[in-house]
């Protein structure tokens, strides 16, 4: 009988270096889903490099921090949004300073003028599931958003 061989020691510092990392970013997913929500477009565009690539369903892909928040101030003034982030996986960890995860969004979408009743205003019927394909990287402003690939994979009426 031979014995297997004891697994390698952890590199605590490595670990704990990624799992700083890996929360770094995962704030950053949650803060955008909350500053789109509160429609504010100059805080949403600060979490994106400055060369950033945003692609939005059914849009041309929006290039630069400047050109992400002009996007988002062009958002009707009556549309309200709700993101639920449901999870983030990061896809081959942290390495050199850059980053990948896929996150899970569930949207809901209402009128601002629907009068709010004691369970809030009706949403719209339509819900979305979708995702932020997200690159991350570290920059002399901390982790940013490099590029977001956002898209729906399903719908219910």
């Amino acid at each position: 009988m031979t014995a297997e061989a004891p697994a390698p020691e952890p590199d605590c510092a490595a670990a704990w270096h990624r799992l700083q990392a890996e929360q770094a970013c995962r704030d950053l997913v949650l803060r955008s889903a909350a500053l789109s929500d509160a429609g504010d477009a100059a805080a949403l565009a600060a979490l994106f490099t400055e060369d950033a690539e945003l692609v939005r369903p059914g849009a041309p892909a929006i290039t630069g921090r400047a050109a992400i928040e002009q996007s988002y101030r062009q958002r009707p003034a009556g549309r309200i949004t709700a993101h639920m982030v449901l999870g983030t996986l990061f896809d081959g960890g942290v390495q050199d300073g850059t980053a990948s995860a896929t996150s899970r969004v569930l949207v809901w979408t209402a009128d601002a003028g629907a009068e709010a009743g004691p369970h809030g205003r009706p949403a719209d019927p339509r819900q979305r599931l979708g995702f932020f394909a997200d690159r991350f990287v570290y920059t002399a402003e901390g982790w940013r958003i490099q590029q977001r690939r956002a898209g729906f994979e399903l719908f219910r009426d």
